[in-house]
């Protein structure tokens, strides 16, 4: 999984960025990136695509990982900007905001030379390269997913106190079953994504006519 990294470190890349998003598909709550810079070389066993770890081993690996990490940097845009921007937008603007906030564990701010990004072009004046499942066939970039995936999954589990109706601690806002019926019975809640939502309303609407 460092094929990629090793590549462009050879070619004299010191600081190469992975980039993840984590939440696209989510009916609730924000869509949240990492960008990340780890050491040359340095390979963390377990690091996988976020969605094949159980959450007590991304837990594990978010620890491992900022210890290890040369700096990195987190993006959000919340659910009434995915409504505004739409999601694929919304997750650039993340992707960027992410890399504009990329620090080492002294505080200072990292420009990075190159980024390694998970599907998506952005719009920015670094050197880039977009790879397709990139969380699965680069290690960096695997990394990014884990602690982007943590730190959604922490805000969830806060929001699931504000609002327990919906079950964000078990769903974290994605369209369970379960998640769906909750917002059929209780309707939506103020981090519920509009614009995904209004399908399922105006379905559940329809039916009650019928």
């Amino acid at each position: 999984m460092l094929i990629i990294e090793q590549e462009l470190w050879d070619k004299g890349y010191n600081y190469i960025a992975c980039i993840d998003e984590v939440g696209r598909g989510c009916l609730a709550g924000s869509v949240v990136t990492c960008a990340i810079i780890m050491p040359k070389g340095l390979l963390i066993e377990g690091v996988n695509d976020s969605k094949k770890l159980t959450a007590k081993k991304r837990e594990q690996l978010y620890t491992l990982i900022t210890d290890s990490a040369l700096a990195y940097g987190i993006g959000e845009l919340d659910c009434a900007e995915v409504d505004e921007y739409n999601i694929k937008n919304a997750t650039k603007l993340a992707m960027v905001q992410a890399i504009e906030n990329i620090k080492d564990k002294e505080g200072n701010r990292i420009v990075p030379d190159y980024i390694l990004v998970d599907a998506e072009k952005l719009s920015i004046a670094i050197p880039q390269t977009n790879i397709i499942h990139g969380d699965a066939n680069c290690h960096g970039i695997a990394a990014a997913s884990i602690i982007a995936k943590v730190t959604r999954d922490r805000q969830m589990d806060e929001l699931h106190k504000l609002y327990p109706e919906y079950k964000f601690n078990k769903n974290k806002g994605y369209g369970t079953k379960e998640h769906i019926e909750a917002l059929l019975e209780y309707g939506p809640s103020a981090i519920h994504r509009k614009t995904f939502i209004k399908k399922i309303l105006n379905n559940n609407q329809q039916l009650s006519f019928l």
